[in-house]
């Protein structure tokens, strides 16, 4: 896990144990990530917060996405270890940081990092349909939509199965 990423706008860094608060104020009853990201508990309690940095090193690498000038953390970003070349990247941004490039500046970092590593030939990630957000930054980061993954996971918060569109950065892209 390289220690530090950066842009001059957001950095991106290792999550720490002193981070737990601000992980409990960006996730704990915020809608979006409820709906979308249904693997997260909710309410989201600060014993949540230290599973979830305790167990960010265990199959992958996940960032603090952060403001570079203040610290203050705007979300997470994180990169499954690749199988056969392929990683797998996800993310989220607290709520009031939202619409303003940061999500997508951080996507921008952490994929074109990992597509810098020997062996790592593409990097994918999967969004709702109906999360267009999501999508959007997937869209603006360089990502292209291959298809959706229809019915591909049953989610219990939205009652329903979700489609998923699968999006994919490859090094060709980049040039």
């Amino acid at each position: 896990m390289a220690a530090e990423l950066t842009d001059g706008i957001v950095t991106l860094r290792p999550w720490r144990n002193d981070d737990a608060a601000a992980i409990v104020e960006c996730v704990d009853g915020d809608a979006e990530i409820t709906i979308w990201l249904d693997q997260v508990p909710q309410p989201y309690t600060a014993d949540d917060a230290r599973a979830f940095i305790d167990g960010t090193a265990v199959d992958q690498e996940t960032y603090a996405v952060t403001d570079a000038d203040s610290g203050r953390a705007l979300g997470s970003i994180g990169l499954n270890r690749p199988i056969d070349g392929i990683c797998e990247i996800g993310y989220w941004i607290r709520a009031d940081a939202r619409g303003q490039g940061a999500t997508t500046r951080a996507l921008v970092l952490l994929s074109r990092a990992a597509l810098e590593r020997e062996g790592v030939e593409r990097v994918q990630l999967r969004a709702d349909i109906e999360n267009l957000p999501s999508c959007r930054v997937a869209e603006k980061a360089g990502f292209r939509l291959e298809g959706v993954l229809r019915s591909a996971h049953w989610n219990a918060r939205l009652d329903r199965r979700q489609d998923w569109a699968m999006y994919s950065l490859l090094p060709a892209d980049l040039a």
